[in-house]
């Protein structure tokens, strides 16, 4: 098998003090050193931070034509970190059946996906693409006062959180060393964003997380199958089930980051064993080899 070429992205330009590339050093490395029951390389792994707001960022403005397999899509942007030209070279590239995974976090924070169809269409925002049960349209965390919904409270950074499998189980989600054969736990957040899956598309809900306040379902991943529309695609609720802070608090935040951080990634090893499992699995899975 022929090494899969895999971009890291994200949707703002370098700022040391936000979450850029450089914060999801964990992710990076993991990939890059994966290696398959033949002890073969798997992954080349780009990681990159957009070129400045307002032009078409280079590479994703003509993703298309570039010899990745797959994107990785961490919008942590205000809603400005993709160009229409950006949106449409990354429409193309999922249309000529390659893989993508786009990722947010809570309220409007990574709303620039809306300019995506497809998988753009699975995020829902604060003031963009709103969800359509209007159930949802409410505070959950209450503690961060400043973010409003959609904001589902899963755990303090640093914890973790137990993965509720929408049956059936998707390839995404297996792990053969786990006792349930299933992945049963990934990073929490205090606010995850919303995502479900859109009609007339061919994708699904594959896991849910509950709400530590509230008690409420809510959605962690939504899987899109390969079809004539395009490539494999998940949905993801939040970027942080992949930062470096939410693996290992230790490697720090940016300094708007005021919730107190939890200690259960770390004193839980299988959590993050699970979130490295699943983390593979994408990467396998967008690549057509699972």
């Amino acid at each position: 098998m022929r090494t899969i070429q895999i971009l890291l992205q994200t949707t703002i330009p370098f700022t040391a003090d936000d979450w850029s590339i450089a914060r999801f050093s964990l992710l990076t490395e993991l990939l890059r050193t994966y290696r398959d029951p033949k002890e073969q390389v798997t992954f080349n792994v780009v990681a990159r931070d957009r070129e400045p707001r307002g032009e078409p960022d280079p590479i994703l403005s003509r993703l298309d034509e570039s010899e990745f397999d797959q994107l990785w899509l961490f919008a942590v942007d205000e809603g400005d970190g993709l160009t229409s030209e950006d949106c449409a070279g990354i429409t193309r590239f999922r249309e000529a059946g390659r893989g993508l995974l786009a990722t947010r976090d809570h309220m409007d924070l990574g709303s620039s996906l809306c300019s995506l169809g497809g998988v753009g269409n699975a995020h829902h925002f604060h003031t963009r693409n709103l969800d359509p049960d209007q159930s949802r349209r409410m505070i959950d965390d209450p503690y961060s006062a400043h973010i409003s919904w959609p904001n589902f409270h899963s755990g303090a950074n640093g914890d973790f959180q137990e993965v509720s499998i929408v049956a059936p189980a998707h390839p995404l989600l297996t792990d053969p060393d786990s006792p349930t054969g299933s992945i049963r736990f990934l990073p929490a957040h205090p606010h995850e964003g919303a995502v479900c899956a859109p009609d007339g598309e061919n994708a699904r809900v594959i896991a849910q997380g509950k709400s530590k306040v509230t008690g409420k379902l809510f959605n962690l991943a939504v899987a899109f199958e390969p079809s004539i529309r395009g490539g494999p695609a998940v949905a993801q609720s939040t970027f942080h089930h992949f930062a470096d802070y939410n693996w290992a608090t230790e490697l720090g935040c940016p300094c708007f980051v005021t919730e107190p951080p939890g200690r259960g990634m770390r004193e839980q090893p299988q959590a993050l064993r699970d979130t490295h499992r699943y983390c593979v699995n994408v990467a396998l899975w967008l690549a057509g080899v699972m």
